[in-house]
């Protein structure tokens, strides 16, 4: 089983003295608290790795910013759930193209799908970020709400309300405006 202790003080206050050999171990020696991180916190196991390697660049880059030694892990988990939620957003916006499927859509009932999914989107993306954040963990992610709850720094009570007035909001947002294909637009 990979060992799961952080670096210690001294290699992190080396480290931020500059010393090439300690800042070298105190990475090598975060990577698996961070890659696990990464993997509770990303939707794909691959946004988890590369949130894991760029939060190690920032950890290379930026050890002389962390304040107090013993500050390392929850400095590094801020790092991590930062980069999967910019890693969640770029996906809400830039959604990937569908996968081939068996069954071959009209071209009318692609455009329509298409339309859908923007408009589906649009009502999240219309959010407050702290309403989004818990939407995106828990329905598009998949995240259990103790995950997310702790991944936002909420309690579970203050995450539900969060994702309850979410929802309601994306409902509201989506009554309001007319569905494509309905036959009412424009």
């Amino acid at each position: 089983m990979a060992d799961l202790r952080w670096p210690g003080d001294q290699l992190v206050l080396a480290a931020q003295r500059g010393d090439i050999g300690s800042l070298a171990a105190l990475v090598a020696g975060s990577y698996p608290n961070v890659q696990r991180f990464a993997h509770s916190l990303c939707a794909t196991p691959q946004d988890a790795e590369d949130a894991a390697q760029e939060a190690l660049i920032i950890l290379y880059r930026k050890i002389g910013m962390l304040r107090a030694s013993g500050a390392l892990a929850s400095w590094m988990f801020r790092i991590v759930r930062n980069e999967c939620l910019r890693r969640a957003r770029t996906m809400l916006h830039n959604p990937l193209p569908p996968r081939d499927t068996t069954a071959v859509e009209s071209a009318e009932e692609e455009v329509l799908r298409r339309l859908e999914a923007e408009r589906v989107a649009a009502a999240v993306a219309a959010l407050p970020e702290d309403q989004r954040r818990v939407l995106v963990m828990r329905d598009l992610q998949g995240y259990s709400g103790r995950m997310t709850a702790d991944a936002l720094g909420l309690s579970t009570a203050a995450m539900k309300s969060r994702l309850h007035r979410a929802r309601a909001t994306v409902r509201s947002l989506l009554s309001a405006t007319v569905p494509v294909g309905s036959g009412l637009e424009g």
